[in-house]
């Protein structure tokens, strides 16, 4: 007997077998039961998810003599009949070779004519979307308004393709991607079957490739079983590994995909280097690297965002031990670099394609991401809380050390110029709080009990309620603990006629002394005085950052 490829041998017979699509099974089931079964029905969705199958086994359910529940036996005449393609009553046509005008006459005569047996005559039209036009406008009576004992059921991995005409007479169905955990754990019952010993990120790999297509998946095992030295049906012999699947089909070993993972995120620029020396010598496919790469940064993302009650394995497709790795190297890495890297190497993915040569673009993208500046959590910066990053760097920029440092000065007495300079230095660490009391004028200071007094004019009464919550009045004095000495309190009040001066009062007056005095030292410079004359001009506008 010759040799049948694992994608026909195990394909489904039944809507129980069916992998990933449970809302079709379960409608189509409780359509045969309550007795509603569309007279046409559209399956649509990528290649290998189970249309023709599905088609299959539904036309089975309804002519099988002895089923049970619509549960077809598989083994009478009509179950047998159907599986190898021969049945009188169930009309399969490729619509990619039987396109025209006239093929769809034929079918229409033929739906005339009653089944030879049974209660339906079923027609499954696989690859509608490549009728013609001409084609689909001979179906369109017939399919709205076919004999009681005809069932079409159409299926289209391209329902754009469809006309509107076609899609508003028939029930669609849209099949979806397999995720890549279901697909592994059938690839899996599929070895048992076959005495195939294979390691689980092996079949995880080859799941993934399969991009969400079962048949695709299961044909990529049997190329991986095929092209394994000795590893055959019942021999007992060496397992299959994940490294194996990498060489026969091509793909890069996902060690040195979470080694330039890690890389990336600890901006580890002599560790990518390394790396890229390993990628040169082992012929690496850039895009394909690139693509594997990108994924990584998508989970890595969905889990920085996930609720501590959501399960990340619902949302992403990877063993569990690879979704512990990711954890853990996420920790200290903010949500925005994540997003910044990502949006890098899809960049990159874009200029590979691109390029004629694709490993330079690769190197040169890899070590791009990996001496790019770290990018924290604006929240933490602002609460002057800041997570550690991965690997500190001494390039750090000053602005973003100047940030993070605590007040450090001499303890000095409160008074209105130690007062404004507080401020001043607090909008370097805290921007969001100076902005609040640079409006408070300081009123005055109780020496006997170490207390600043503070006052808000009427216009600002509000900021006396939001400095005084306790979150931001247990921050403030702290602040003032760093900056005047341990010992000082102060509280807020509200008045129309503030006897002090706020900060920002004292900033803009100060600003005013500024530009006078530098606009008097312009009056007295001889070419100002010059140019004065010869213009007949003066001085209206004075701008200190051109001096």
């Amino acid at each position: 007997m010759s040799y049948q490829v694992l994608a026909r041998k195990y394909r489904s017979q039944t809507f129980d077998q069916m992998i990933g699509q449970d809302h079709i099974s379960q409608t189509l089931i409780n359509a045969l039961r309550a007795d509603r079964l569309p007279h046409a029905m559209l399956f649509t969705g990528i290649r290998g998810t189970g249309k023709t199958s599905s088609a299959r086994i539904l036309a089975k359910s309804i002519r099988c003599v002895d089923a049970k529940d619509f549960v077809p036996c598989g083994v009478c005449t009509n179950c047998v009949e159907i599986t190898s393609g021969k049945a009188m009553d169930v009309i399969e046509i490729d619509g990619a070779s039987n396109n025209g005008v006239d093929a769809i006459r034929d079918l229409r005569d033929n739906v005339m004519f009653s089944p030879s047996s049974g209660k339906y005559k079923v027609f499954i039209i696989d690859e509608v979307h490549m009728l013609s036009t001409s084609a689909f406008n001979a179906l369109l009576k017939t399919l709205e308004e076919p004999p009681a004992h005809v069932v079409f059921i159409m299926a289209t991995t391209e329902i754009q393709k469809i006309p509107q005409t076609i899609l508003s007479r028939c029930q669609r169905f849209d099949f979806r991607r397999i995720p890549i955990k279901q697909l592994s754990a059938h690839l899996k019952f599929i070895c048992q079957q076959e005495n195939i010993q294979i390691q689980d990120k092996a079949l995880w790999m080859i799941s993934r490739q399969g991009e969400g297509s079962a048949r695709d998946s299961i044909s990529l095992l049997d190329q991986v079983i095929n092209f394994s030295s000795g590893l055959h049906a019942g021999a007992d012999s060496a397992v299959i590994t994940d490294t194996m699947v990498s060489e026969i089909l091509g793909l890069t070993s996902r060690s040195l995909i979470f080694a330039a993972f890690e890389s990336l995120l600890l901006r580890d620029d002599q560790a990518m280097l390394a790396l890229l020396e390993k990628l040169s010598t082992t012929s690496v496919n850039g895009t394909l690297f690139l693509d594997d790469l990108i994924r990584l940064f998508r989970h890595a993302i969905l889990l920085k965002s996930l609720t501590t009650e959501a399960s990340p394995a619902q949302h992403i497709d990877l063993p569990v031990d690879e979704i512990e790795i990711l954890q853990n190297l996420i920790k200290p890495v903010s949500l925005s670099d994540l997003h910044m890297l990502f949006d890098m190497c899809l960049k990159s993915l874009t200029d590979i394609s691109r390029s004629h040569d694709p490993l330079l673009v690769l190197e040169i993208s890899l070590l791009r991401m990996a001496q790019a500046p770290n990018i924290r959590d604006i929240q933490s910066l602002l609460s002057g809380v800041s997570a550690p990053l991965p690997k500190p760097k001494e390039q750090t920029t000053p602005l973003a050390t100047k940030m993070s440092a605590p007040i450090k000065t001499p303890s000095k007495t409160p008074s209105t110029e130690t007062w404004f300079d507080f401020v001043q230095l607090l909008k370097q660490t805290q921007p969001i709080l100076a902005a609040k009391i640079e409006n408070v004028a300081f009123a005055g200071y109780d020496v006997s009990t170490k207390t600043l007094q503070l006052e808000a004019p009427l216009v600002f009464s509000f900021l006396v309620d939001q400095i005084m919550q306790p979150e931001s009045k247990e921050k403030l004095q702290g602040l003032i603990d760093s900056f005047f000495g341990d010992g000082y309190t102060f509280y807020v009040q509200k008045t129309k006629n503030a006897t002090g001066e706020s900060a920002l009062n004292i900033s803009q007056k100060k600003e005013i002394q500024a530009e006078e005095k530098l606009k008097d030292s312009w009056a007295q410079d001889s070419r100002i005085v010059k140019a004065q004359e010869i213009f007949n001009g003066k001085i209206k506008l004075v701008n200190k950052n051109t001096h």
